[in-house]
């Protein structure tokens, strides 16, 4: 369960913030001014952080400093009621992942913590790749499998040109691996490589990020800012997750991407776009097509090559190299003796079934290499590291039914009572669980439903859900779900 450190000097504003996530799956902790904040980084073991601007005893900016310094790869979100482009701006340029004002909506501190979460992922995964290939572009995206040979012959033939390139695929397959190296194999590889992710900042920021702002009454900006276009004028921009840009930013994507020319925010003047632009996305961007989410003209513009990551558990050939190498680049780093994997280690890698994909592989390589002490690997602490729901090796892709196999939570007391959260709300002779069972019941009942009505295509049920893959597999794990794919 995700861990958000919580920082205001408001109560209110704290019971609120922590009911919220909570109630969302996530376990939280508060702090009430700068120095328990910074006691509370120091000791680790955070998700992320979501940061008042101001605070009796320090000020946010210089506290968002202090944290990335100390835990660079902590993503943190400024919260505040005195919101403004210069101190929003400014709080990006310090590192701060996104940027909330008061009063902020629901859906948008939920989409920002998940959002936030999910980047950090993302570029730990990068840096696993960087540990073990330092810049060696050849060997940067591992593996043997006919699936990455293919995604390797697609990027040596597009890096040479400035085609814009979709790369699409799950969360933890290296997408933005696939766009640097691209860029890395281009005639551009020596220029800027400049990558933003455009769920990651609020939409009301997103167009001045990209596209820089003029100063003066209409952009509220008290100076001049050169965007990210600018910044890597001459390279390559890589817009991560741009399914989650908003329609009026899509326009002037689009418009960049037909003339290569674009206009800051509050300026009448045209600049020139001398960039190559790459993408990536892990929606069904053609879904979103059609229900208005994102525009069709843009959709074709970056779709000129598409690039799809494979999942891990299509690449099962490839686990072993990959498990392999990550422990003995695990190994270097913290000084310690390669564990061997026993062939009941080995035979359990090859089934389980990489919701994380290869970020989930290597960093339980790493963890597994800790923990050793010099033995070998067996199936039971790999087993253990993945969680409760690796009790049981992944069973085979070719079924197709959803298993439900813990046992149903008590809703009322009876440990053996059905879990029906319509009969127990209806049932007079019964009493009335308590609102968090209740709804625990409820959001059980329903993904094993929506598993069958997929036949066990996890992609498909996320999509009916309106949840990504990734917090879907979450909430299969948080309710003990176990289910068998059917090619998702």
């Amino acid at each position: 369960m995700p861990t958000v450190l919580l920082v205001d000097d408001e109560a209110e504003m704290l019971t609120l913030l922590a009911m919220r996530l909570e109630a969302n799956g996530y376990r939280t902790e508060q702090a009430v001014n700068g120095a328990q904040a910074r006691a509370r980084v120091a000791r680790g073991a955070l998700d992320a952080v979501v940061l008042d601007l101001r605070l009796p005893d320090a000020n946010g900016l210089e506290l968002l400093s202090e944290f990335r310094q100390r835990a660079p790869d902590l993503p943190v979100i400024m919260l505040t009621a005195h919101g403004t482009i210069d101190s929003a701006v400014e709080a990006m340029r310090r590192g701060a992942f996104g940027f909330l004002t008061k009063p902020f909506n629901h859906h948008e501190l939920l989409q920002r913590v998940r959002h936030a979460i999910e980047n950090a992922s993302l570029r730990r995964e990068v840096a696993d790749f960087r540990r073990i290939v330092g810049e060696e572009i050849d060997g940067s995206i591992l593996g043997t499998s006919r699936a990455i040979a293919t995604v390797r012959e697609l990027i040596a033939r597009v890096a040479p040109t400035d085609v814009t390139v979709l790369v699409t695929g799950e969360s933890g397959t290296g997408k933005e691996l696939a766009a640097r190296s691209i860029h890395q194999l281009s005639a551009r590889a020596k220029m800027p490589f400049v990558a933003v992710n455009c769920g990651a900042i609020p939409s009301e920021l997103l167009e001045s990020e990209l596209f820089g702002h003029v100063r003066g009454a209409f952009t509220g900006a008290s100076r001049d800012r050169d965007g990210l276009f600018a910044a890597a004028r001459g390279g390559t921009l890589f817009l991560d997750e741009v399914g989650d840009a908003p329609l009026h930013v899509q326009v002037k994507l689009l418009r960049v991407l037909q003339e290569r020319r674009y206009t800051p925010v509050g300026s009448t003047t045209e600049r020139e776009a001398d960039v190559r632009v790459l993408a990536a996305t892990h929606r069904d961007l053609r879904a979103d097509v059609v229900r208005g989410r994102f525009r069709e003209d843009l959709f074709f513009r970056l779709h000129v090559v598409p690039l799809e990551m494979p999942p891990l558990r299509e690449r099962r050939e490839d686990i072993v190299l990959l498990a392999e190498v990550f422990l003995e680049r695990a190994s270097a780093r913290h000084k310690l003796p390669v564990p061997a994997l026993s062939s009941d280690a080995l035979d359990w890698l090859l089934q389980w079934s990489w919701p994380g994909n290869v970020r989930e592989l290597a960093n339980l390589m790493e963890a597994a290499t800790v923990l050793a002490s010099g033995a070998d690997l067996r199936s039971e602490s790999l087993m253990r590291l993945a969680g409760a729901a690796a009790s049981k090796p992944a069973p085979s892709a070719t079924t197709s039914a959803p298993i439900d196999e813990r046992e149903p939570p008590s809703i009322d007391g009876d440990s053996d009572a059905s879990v029906d959260p319509v009969r127990v709300l209806t049932d007079q002779a019964r009493p009335l669980p308590s609102l968090k069972d209740a709804r625990d019941a409820f959001e059980r009942a329903y993904l094993v439903e929506v598993l069958r009505r997929a036949n066990g295509n996890v992609t498909a049920a996320a999509r009916v859900a309106g949840r990504n893959r990734t917090d879907f597999y979450d909430l299969l794990r948080r309710h003990g779900v176990r289910w068998r794919e059917g090619g998702g």
